[in-house]
């Protein structure tokens, strides 16, 4: 028997060169787009509350987008914080976004959106989601702080699908209950920091406003210190009630007493905002001789369900 040798068909080669959008980074160079100035940090800034005492109705981006180098209005990569003026008429507001907080800053009104109507006054909170074109109406000047996650949806290229929940209604007399009954506490009366968080029912993992937002209403009491913590979240802060000597120091390192070091300190005034850059320590100071509150609005809900908040406090506290 004859074994027969089978040649076998020889198959060219598939060469296709890569994309032209197809980069290739060495690593080392590469891997932290901030720290080599690729991306830019996000930047220390007030706001002033001189808008609310102007004439008209209108609103205000807090924009920072081009020091972040990125589309706007944003305020921090993934929110963006507004002022709304009302006086005695009304102001619409609409955004691509899948969760709006409006807090009360001062008079009284109405909002209409989710095709309900809201009656609110100072210190009240209203939460919309996807969807919640809204109407704001006042007989009087009033004014709103808004803040809403359009930046975070711009950056996927993405549009909410569904209303992840129903419009949210927070009293200001509730959520001062509720921080006098913790402050009022054993254990309040001995904790650094006196706060009530918001929280929302569709959300019993991360217990924040909305999926995307985290929002607290703090009481820094006169004479206090609160000190240093950090968190990757950013904090957009309002100031809501506060006398001079209320400042908030910022930095990146503490000294062997766990309080900051050369840090940059912005003082608080009624009605004014201003942002924390994410993973930096900050300490709320009050030096005036009477109680003061804040509300910082971060978008702490997404970090909490990523498992990236990394909160810490200096001193274990």
């Amino acid at each position: 028997m004859r074994l027969v040798e089978v040649g076998t068909l020889a198959t060219p080669a598939l060469h296709q060169s890569s994309s032209e959008q197809a980069h290739f980074f060495d690593y080392r160079s590469a891997a932290n787009p901030q720290q080599s100035g690729l991306i830019n940090p996000v930047p220390y800034r007030s706001f002033s509350p001189d808008f609310f005492d102007q004439s008209g109705c209108d609103v205000l981006p807090l924009d920072l987008s081009e020091k972040l180098g990125c589309s706007g209005p944003a305020t921090g990569p993934s929110l963006c914080a507004n002022f709304i003026r009302l006086d005695r008429g009304e102001q619409r507001t609409s955004a691509v976004a899948t969760s709006q907080l409006f807090f009360i800053t001062n008079g009284e009104g109405e909002t209409q959106a989710c095709g309900r109507t809201f009656q609110w006054s100072k210190g009240d909170m209203l939460v919309l989601p996807a969807g919640g074109d809204a109407i704001h109406s006042s007989i009087e000047k009033a004014g709103l702080y808004w803040v809403h996650d359009a930046p975070l949806l711009r950056y996927l290229g993405v549009e909410p699908a569904q209303a992840r929940f129903e419009p949210s209604f927070y009293s200001h007399r509730d959520s001062k209950r509720h921080l006098d009954a913790i402050a009022n506490s054993p254990n309040g009366a001995r904790a650094n920091r006196v706060s009530v968080l918001l929280g929302n029912s569709n959300f019993p993992q991360t217990r924040t406003i909305t999926h995307t937002l985290w929002a607290m209403l703090g009481i820094l009491p006169a004479g206090q210190i609160q000190r240093p913590h950090r968190h990757q979240s950013i904090a957009l802060d309002f100031a809501v009630e506060c006398q001079p000597g209320c400042y908030t120091m910022i930095g990146t390192k503490l000294d062997a007493n766990g309080m900051i070091i050369n840090g940059h300190r912005e003082d608080w005034a009624p009605g004014a905002a201003f942002v924390t850059p994410p993973g930096y320590w900050h300490s709320h100071h009050n030096e005036s001789g009477a109680d003061a509150y804040v509300l910082p609005i971060q978008d702490a809900g997404l970090h909490t369900y990523l498992r990236t908040l990394d909160i810490a406090f200096s001193g274990g506290n």
